[in-house]
């Protein structure tokens, strides 16, 4: 990271608990080094053993990217990073929209078979994530599932997620593969318009279609952090937080412009 950046950063990580009174002893290692050796874990796409030596022992980094994980703070940090974009973009820190969409990713040995699946359309043995983002192409909630889950199925838990944090959202756009009684379900369970964008008839070829390309670029973000073009994590919800560090990445660079 640069200067910036960990500036920009280090106001939202948790505090040590030897700091807070609640004992333990104080880190042995330099907090930036540690956020600097997990994102070299998901930029480069290495594994855990085969962190550098110029970083802490991996068994301590990785030991930290749980906590966090599991204490959410790194949801906590991912959506203050995603607020201060918004209002440094002239926008309200609560998003009125969003839009979804889902991508099936091949899956590595170390995921079990138990929480991998086939999708038939991509011919993809992994697992999907399935995203929302807001208008401006950021994360708004990620699920992760089998690969074999259908769009419109998956749809449901990230639309009950989506209403559960972000309770301004009343618009939604979709593609058709979220068709059918999804849109009817999300007016009358969640009070969310789910429109759908569709290719016209005498369409050819690669199309721009509105909306719907907001949420393909930040797909495409995600991928450019080597750790998320393929699935290595043995949980569903480590990839998750995989993919929130990849836009922790995205919006800190941002930000430290």
């Amino acid at each position: 990271m640069t200067d910036g950046e960990w500036e920009i950063i280090s106001r939202r990580l948790p505090l040590p608990a030897w700091l807070w009174g609640r004992g333990g002893r104080p880190e042995a290692h330099c907090r930036r080094v540690v956020v600097d050796a997990i994102r070299y874990i998901v930029d480069n796409g290495a594994k855990w053993r085969a962190l550098p030596v110029d970083f802490p022992p991996f068994s301590t980094v990785y030991k930290i990217f749980l906590r966090w994980v599991r204490a959410e703070a790194v949801d906590e940090l991912h959506d203050w990073l995603r607020d201060q974009i918004r209002v440094k973009d002239g926008r309200k820190r609560e998003p009125s929209a969003a839009i979804i969409d889902s991508q099936s990713v091949r899956a590595a040995e170390t995921v079990a078979r138990t929480s991998r699946g086939f999708d038939m359309a991509k011919k993809t043995d992994g697992r999907k994530r399935h995203i929302a983002v807001d208008t401006l192409g950021l994360l708004l909630v990620v699920i992760a599932t089998v690969a074999s889950v259908q769009d419109r199925d998956g749809a449901r838990p990230l639309l009950l997620r989506l209403r559960q944090l972000h309770h301004h959202i009343i618009l939604v756009w979709a593609d058709g593969g979220y068709a059918g009684k999804l849109v009817t379900w999300a007016k009358d369970r969640l009070a969310l318009t789910l429109e759908i964008v569709r290719r016209t008839d005498d369409a050819k070829g690669f199309v721009v279609l509105p909306r719907r390309w907001v949420v393909e670029r930040s797909l495409s973000w995600i991928c450019r952090r080597r750790r998320c073009v393929r699935d290595y994590e043995r949980l569903p919800e480590h990839h998750e937080a995989m993919v929130k560090w990849s836009m922790i990445i995205l919006m800190g660079r941002r930000l430290a412009r």
